[in-house]
């Protein structure tokens, strides 16, 4: 009885691996990506001077360039928008607040939001510009 040896050298590469890896490396980059994204995107005007606003429980107003009102990323009418903030300022009496108003944003929509934290008694209030170039 003779013994075969199996002495071939392999020609492929087993890729499995170095895929597993590459489709964790896809699905970490998009979670990363799609978290850091937030709010609903306003082109804000320039200014000289920004300041970085590090607060907790930060709600942003956003005003785009239709008049569209937006709490955080939901849209709101006056109204909706007067009621929440209210309730925030109950549970939070130190919310903070910034407004992102687009450049090309009707001016009144703008003042309308500020009086409306006016009413809601909320006066730690930041605008959100860009830097100048």
């Amino acid at each position: 009885m003779q013994i075969q040896e199996d002495n071939a050298l392999f020609d492929d590469i087993n890729v499995t691996p170095m895929l597993d890896l590459a489709y964790v490396l896809l699905v970490i980059f998009i979670i990363l990506t799609t978290a850091s994204v937030q709010g609903v995107r306003v082109e804000v005007p320039r200014a000289d001077m920004s300041a970085a606003l590090a607060k907790p429980r930060l709600k942003a107003i956003t005003v785009s360039e239709a008049g569209d009102v937006y709490l955080d990323a939901y849209p709101v009418t006056m109204e909706q928008l007067e009621t929440r903030l209210k309730q925030l300022k109950a549970v939070y009496p130190s919310q903070a607040i910034v407004i992102k108003g687009d450049a090309r944003a009707q001016y009144l929509k703008v003042m309308e939001v500020l009086e409306i934290l006016k009413k809601s008694d909320i006066t730690d209030i930041g605008l959100v510009t860009g830097r100048k170039v």
